[in-house]
């Protein structure tokens, strides 16, 4: 006989995966398809020459939230890893995010009062009192000198848009630290699982059944779903075929580089570049997320680009106009009964895995 299931999940990224895994503890039966050929989303690693390789971009575990912390960690032991990116312009290294480091480097000062004096001067010059564009935002929050060297050209390679045509509330509020301190994240508790994330997903898709390379479209072509209830985590405009217009995104594309004779090519994880005429926005040395010893490296440069249907999405573009789009598609999914929207996708935001979990931890305390 066939399998009867009560949810039909549509991806196994974090959110889909959280729903499954406690869905079964409480005795319902899933069905997860995934379009990609692998389970995990964009945590995904890839093993290559024994290092994990975060295939979709960089993941860095992050969370203040203690419920979080200890709920992941359930499911793989972390490291200790802080994120401490460095900066590359021209020829000049700075430390990230902007700190005395930074501004030591800069200016040839020590102490937090001349950094502030700078800073402040250089504010003053422009004497923005209401920002109109990022541009105008950055200048009115960090000056001349940071703004020109560590956040306009990598900005516009991020967003494919001059600074003067992106909204000022991309950067309300630029982190600035007064401190010689290079952790990038003010969270609680941060680090990478030892071993990868793939553990995470597998274990808690284990027991579900799962058909990979399948989309939701083609399921439900060939299936009767009417008995099951719907989690879909894709993009929320392709589930309604595009009927008010597409969602806009920015997409990365990566060019990954396996050196078997190079042990260290960077001397650190995360490396920004931060010049416009640089095409890629960064470089991950992989290896260093598990301060792993194994010989060779592998990189990944990253370029971000235009996005178009068809194209993996990456970074929602949260303008007044996509978001003003995307409340008129949640207005119709509110009327969908038998389906819950979730993930990055279907809530058009860009989280945080900490802020997945919650939100697929509340989805779950919601429908049970």
């Amino acid at each position: 006989m066939e399998k009867k299931y009560d949810y039909l999940i549509v991806g196994s990224g974090l959110f889909g995966s959280i729903f499954a895994y406690e869905a079964k503890k409480r005795g319902k039966n899933c069905l997860i398809v995934e379009k990609r050929n692998h389970i995990g989303g964009n945590i995904y690693c890839e093993n290559i020459n024994g290092i994990n390789v975060h295939k979709y971009g960089a993941h860095i575990f992050h969370t203040s939230n203690r419920k979080v912390w200890d709920y992941v960690n359930q499911f793989a032991e972390f490291n200790n890893y802080v994120n401490s990116p460095v900066a590359v312009y021209k020829d000049e290294l700075y430390n990230l995010p902007f700190n005395m480091n930074t501004f030591s480097k800069m200016w040839g000062i020590k102490t937090p009062a001349e950094a502030k004096e700078i800073i402040e001067k250089q504010k003053a010059e422009f004497n923005i009192e209401n920002p109109q564009n990022l541009e105008e935002q950055a200048l009115s929050l960090i000056g001349k000198d940071v703004y020109e060297k560590l956040v306009k050209g990598y900005t516009e390679k991020q967003w494919g848009r001059s600074c003067t045509e992106l909204p000022a509330s991309i950067i309300r509020r630029l982190p600035v630290r007064y401190i010689y301190d290079n952790n990038y994240f003010n969270d609680r508790w941060q680090g990478i699982p030892i071993g990868g994330y793939n553990q995470i997903i597998e274990k808690m898709l284990d027991g579900i059944d799962v058909l990979l390379e399948t989309s939701y479209a083609d399921y439900v072509k060939e299936n009767d779903i009417s008995g099951m209830k719907v989690v879909y985590t894709g993009n929320i405009d392709e589930y309604f075929d595009y009927k008010l217009g597409a969602l806009q995104y920015r997409t990365v594309r990566f060019e990954t580089e396996v050196m078997p004779d190079v042990d260290n090519y960077q001397g650190n994880a995360v490396v920004n570049y931060t010049e416009r005429e640089v095409p890629y926005t960064r470089i991950i040395e992989h290896k260093h997320f598990e301060f792993s010893d194994v010989p060779g490296t592998v990189i990944s440069k990253e370029f971000s680009s235009e996005w178009s249907v068809g194209i993996e999405p990456y970074y929602p573009i949260n303008n007044e106009e996509n978001n003003a789009l995307y409340k008129k598609y949640e207005v119709l999914a509110e009327e969908e009964k038998n389906i819950i929207f979730g993930g990055r996708l279907g809530k058009y935001q860009y989280y945080d895995m900490d802020k997945v979990i919650e939100a697929a931890l509340n989805a779950v305390e919601k429908e049970f």
